[in-house]
């Protein structure tokens, strides 16, 4: 859908979210329990990027893919302040593990003391660093990966997991929306410019299938043959 003759910043009205959608389905959505408020209270409260948190809905989304899955090996890319990974680490098998990868040292730091108070601590290992340069060092074939870090880099995380996906594993792509900038003609900026080439280069690659969610900030679910 576009917008002739309106900018992004002139259409603020739009919104990409509705609002009392939004608040209708936190209702009918299975709430977080202690530790995931405690996060989201706390991001909210304190980070100046509170906006980024997966939230219940879209935390219980991932949860529930995850149980879905049931995986041995799952890796997310962006850790934040370890709300998402919490979600997701709910559907690991006995003896699974969850890799998770920020680059940021003060989130991995926060993230890694909320991981110490969860009951799932010991199989949540946590890498601090460059994502590029740390997935090939793991040695590891995924059965679930979460892309939610720097959007530039998305089509290159995509590439670099996808030949250590299972067959039948599940790539889940955060924010394929961008705050609706994917919507402008033309796309403008370099983060909006790079989800909309990661969305394009997706419905492009016959090695998968994939549905893209108008979930929050947009979640693609991307399966491999």
């Amino acid at each position: 859908m576009a917008f002739p003759g309106l900018t992004f910043a002139e259409r603020s009205d739009v919104e990409i979210i509705n609002i009392p959608a939004q608040a209708y389905s936190e209702q009918f959505t299975t709430g977080e329990d202690a530790l995931l408020r405690e996060i989201a209270v706390y991001t909210s409260e304190n980070h100046p990027h509170a906006h980024m948190l997966s939230g219940q809905v879209q935390g219980r989304l991932l949860s529930i893919l995850s149980r879905m899955i049931r995986p041995s090996r799952i890796l997310e890319i962006g850790t934040f302040t370890g709300y998402s990974a919490l979600c997701l680490a709910e559907g690991l098998v006995e003896g699974g593990v969850l890799y998770t990868i920020e680059l940021r040292d003060e989130d991995a730091a926060k993230a890694l003391g909320f991981f110490n108070k969860s009951t799932v601590k010991d199989r949540i290992k946590l890498q601090v660093g460059n994502a590029l340069e740390i997935i090939p060092a793991l040695n590891e074939s995924w059965d679930m990966v979460f892309i939610d870090a720097d959007k530039v880099s998305y089509i290159n995380y995509y590439e670099l997991v996808l030949p250590q996906l299972k067959p039948g594993g599940c790539i889940i792509a955060d924010n394929v929306l961008f705050h609706g900038q994917v919507l402008e003609e033309p796309v403008e900026g370099k983060n909006a410019k790079a989800i909309h080439a990661f969305n394009e280069h997706i419905k492009k690659d016959n090695r998968v299938e994939q549905v893209l969610l108008t979930v929050r900030d947009g979640l693609m679910l991307i399966l491999k043959k």
